[in-house]
């Protein structure tokens, strides 16, 4: 090894030491949570045991009784056709405003505006997005669509603007030497070229909104497999048709991953 070659030093930050600091304090908060817990009237040992015994019996008997394996599907495919709706519009949305926020293609003002914006929206749960349309629209599968739209499209907008600014420079400019407008920039070069990352990006958001969509349908009474969890769970105390439908998820689950995996690669190969 050359010893001259020197390893890069991070240097520590204003913002690094707030970021440490926090997460020092929430990890010793949440250990004197356990040690503060009131187990007088509770045996935790027995309560443990109690809690692997009916994990293991919805995991290894599951079972549906308050429905049939059709109806169970076409609950699947209400979840889907939420998570899609809702990713297809904030897609749409987001592919409109994401040039705006990204830096080779925008003003620094606007970019920092939009960046800020959407981090805002980030910042707050779906869900509490979902309760607060839910006002205006009352709890339901329109506030449920506005509210994932809403936050699917903030999350789209980073995505969508990181990839736009990683296309070369020299692209660009060569585009206006010539007398490429603003808007033929983008839609001749710059969406064309980052079309990959485009859809990798909107097909992760599309696996986070059937997880979104499966909450909401409890949560929000968007219907659903999520809103037959919700009965299973809560009004019918039956963990085996607890487990009957956890299972149902986490294979359509399986299959949106192995799906995202294949397009990624296709996506290389492409390249």
């Amino acid at each position: 090894m050359d010893a001259t070659r020197r390893l890069p030093v991070r240097r520590r930050t204003a913002s690094t030491i707030a970021l440490n600091a926090t997460l020092l304090i929430l990890a010793g908060v949440t250990v004197a949570g356990f040690f503060l817990l009131d187990t007088r009237h509770l045996d935790v040992g027995k309560a443990s045991l109690k809690l692997f015994h009916d994990l293991g019996g919805m995991m290894t008997r599951p079972s549906a009784q308050h429905f049939s394996l059709s109806e169970a599907l076409k609950a699947i495919l209400v979840t889907l056709s939420l998570g899609f709706l809702t990713t297809l519009l904030g897609a749409i949305l987001a592919l409109i405003v994401g040039p705006f926020a990204a830096k080779n293609l925008s003003p620094r003002g606007v970019v920092n505006a939009l960046k800020g914006f959407v981090a805002f929206i980030r910042a707050v749960p779906t869900v509490l997005w979902v309760l607060i349309f839910a006002i205006g629209a009352g709890l339901g599968s329109v506030a449920a669509v506005v509210g994932m739209t809403f936050h699917s499209f903030a999350y789209l907008v980073k995505a969508y603007s990181e990839a736009f600014e990683e296309i070369d420079a020299g692209v660009i400019e060569a585009l206006k030497a010539c007398g490429a407008g603003w808007l033929t920039i983008v839609v001749r070069a710059v969406i064309p070229s980052s079309m990959g990352s485009v859809i990798s990006w909107t097909f992760m958001r599309f696996e986070i909104n059937f997880t979104n969509a499966v909450a909401m349908g409890a949560a929000a009474g968007a219907g659903g497999i999520g809103f037959d969890l919700f009965m299973a769970s809560g009004f019918y105390f039956n963990i085996g048709e607890v487990g009957y439908i956890t299972w149902l998820i986490l294979l359509v689950a399986i299959a949106l991953e192995i799906g995202a995996t294949r397009l990624k690669q296709t996506r290389h190969v492409a390249i």
